[in-house]
């Protein structure tokens, strides 16, 4: 397939490697700065542009990678077409934001975190889709089916809690790593003594619950060892907020069992 990629960021510059490696003619990338379109660009033999006008008519999927805010706006430049398949890639973002501006699209989203400079296995993540009509589907699903052995439809209503469930397994957890970082480094020890910490607690959910893997003071609410690192955080007013909530929700998880 002819493939337009709108969009060169993190998400966008994984999604794009793994549909050219599937042999896709990546023939376009925009991007907001010709530098950033440019790298992405020539990593998938492909056309950088900055102009939205430049973008080809004769592709077969057009794909938006971008962030939520600018989505409606760039569908609204580029949609139309009855041969054409048009989908983003958010996991917030309803199919229905393409209602009225193309007759085929839908969303491909693929539940991981991304960084350039961190190389993914694409095969191993899950991509949850959804389509408008049968020839959008199945054009997507092809695309997903090349690239991940795991593809789910889901609707954009569920999709919205698969996006927040994300946020507290990745972001909110990776928040807690850089709290860790920033008090070990106030006391002169190394992060990297947390890391087989780290690999352990994320080791044992592949084989337990969550619920069955918590461990710590909250579990059972030992209000001295609490109340004590509660102290300790006096001069870091949030990160005496984030243990003091975290505590709660903890212990109010392991009443429920």
């Amino acid at each position: 397939m002819k493939i337009v990629l709108i969009g060169a960021g993190n998400l966008a510059t994984h999604l794009g490697k793994a549909l050219h490696a599937a042999g896709h003619d990546m023939v376009q990338v925009f991007s907001r700065t010709m530098q950033s379109a440019e790298t992405l660009a020539s990593l998938l033999d492909a056309e950088p542009l900055t102009d939205m006008a430049q973008v080809r008519d004769d592709a077969d999927v057009y794909i938006f990678s971008v962030k939520d805010s600018a989505l409606e706006q760039l569908i609204s430049q580029l949609c139309g077409g009855e041969k054409k398949v048009f989908l983003h890639t958010a996991g917030s973002m309803p199919m229905s934001v393409f209602r009225g501006k193309a007759l085929h699209y839908g969303v491909l989203y693929p539940m991981q975190t991304f960084s350039k400079q961190r190389e993914v296995d694409f095969s191993i993540i899950p991509c949850f889709i959804e389509a408008n009509d049968e020839f959008a589907l199945k054009q997507i699903e092809g695309l997903a089916g090349q690239i991940s052995h795991r593809v789910y439809q889901l609707s954009s209503e569920d999709r919205k809690y698969l996006h927040l469930s994300a946020v507290f397994a990745c972001n909110f957890a990776n928040h807690c790593y850089a709290a860790s970082q920033e008090l070990l480094q106030q006391h002169g020890i190394p992060f990297d003594v947390m890391l087989p910490l780290i690999d352990e607690t994320a080791a044992k959910v592949h084989g337990m619950t969550p619920k069955e893997a918590q461990t710590g003071p909250a579990v059972r609410y030992d209000e001295n060892v609490i109340g004590k690192q509660i102290q300790l955080l006096e001069n870091q007013p949030y990160f005496q907020k984030i243990y003091d909530c975290m505590s709660k929700s903890i212990h109010e998880l392991e009443s429920e069992n």
